[in-house]
């Protein structure tokens, strides 16, 4: 496995379409084996997804990314984990132990006062602002692993995994899939990379078997948090009297970290997002075919 994560003096830097340097780690056995830094040769933005897959970069670490860059690097089959910040050494570290939280996780949500978060960049900068796309998130637990290490036991559970899946709604409309895209998804079973029903799926296969499966939220996503829904004045957050209801964008905690959030209204002089994942509350049904096993 590669993870590329963007680069500047040591640190995760915070922008992706603007970053000038990723810093690229061999990962064997769940260890960095290498490591070394690779230019991003002036590519900005969507274009930086062709770059990381030409290198055969599996997950991309960064700060801020727009909705846009996001949906490239998934489409692309690269693993997006966002929000993060630090030594790039030390994050990539958490990120194969399965202690990378996602950024929502660690927001206490105390915005009223309008001191806890502020908007992202706007798409010039492809940092925080811009519609998402709908697919091509629904395999990934939280983003960044937000499960312990190996919280599931089975034959698979520590090793890299790639499978072929599709993912559908209990009407049968599908959300997903990887056969559209042409190529595998890539994961460590167990590591917390994953929604739970899936990893403890995929813990049990042997390869070339493909299983059904229905997940209910508590596997999945969870249910809807009332906490997650956050009222800030638009006063007290530059860039937010731009944003429109269905708006997707990206907030900032206390501490810097990025979490993504949907418009839901917008009255006078208060904006409310929410940051619940948009699977919250589902059942997911999928298909999975383990292709190999490392």
């Amino acid at each position: 496995m590669r993870i590329a994560v963007t680069y500047e003096n040591g640190n995760v830097f915070q922008h992706f379409g603007r970053t000038e340097q990723f810093k690229v780690y061999e990962v064997e056995d769940n260890k960095v084996v290498s490591s070394e830094i690779m230019g991003s040769n002036g590519s900005g933005h969507s274009a930086l997804a062709g770059l990381l897959a030409n290198n055969d970069i599996d997950v991309l670490i960064c700060g801020g990314i727009g909705g846009g860059a996001q949906s490239a690097l998934l489409s692309a089959g690269i693993t997006v984990c966002a929000g993060t910040q630090g030594n790039t050494d030390e994050v990539v570290e958490a990120y194969l132990k399965g202690e990378l939280t996602d950024a929502g996780v660690t927001c206490d949500h105390h915005h009223e006062d309008g001191h806890d978060c502020h908007c992202g960049e706007h798409e010039e900068h492809d940092c925080h602002c811009g519609d998402e796309e709908e697919g091509h998130e629904c395999h990934c637990g939280g983003g960044c692993g937000g499960h312990p290490r190996f919280t599931v036991e089975g034959i698979n559970a520590g090793r890299t995994c790639k499978v072929h899946y599709k993912g559908t709604f209990n009407d049968g409309t599908q959300f997903d899939s990887s056969y559209d895209r042409g190529e595998p998804l890539e994961f460590v079973c167990g590591a917390g990379m994953m929604i739970l029903g899936f990893d403890a799926a995929v813990a049990n296969m042997k390869v070339g078997e493909v299983v059904q499966i229905h997940l209910n939220p508590e596997e999945a996503y969870g249910m809807p948090d009332p906490a997650a829904v956050i009222t800030i004045p638009i006063a007290s957050l530059p860039g937010s009297e731009n944003l429109s209801l269905g708006d997707r964008v990206y907030l900032s905690n206390s501490l810097g970290q990025q979490f993504p959030v949907k418009v839901i209204a917008k009255v006078e002089d208060k904006i409310t997002f929410d940051a619940n994942h948009e699977m919250a509350g589902k059942e997911l049904n999928f298909q999975i075919e383990l292709i190999e096993v490392q």
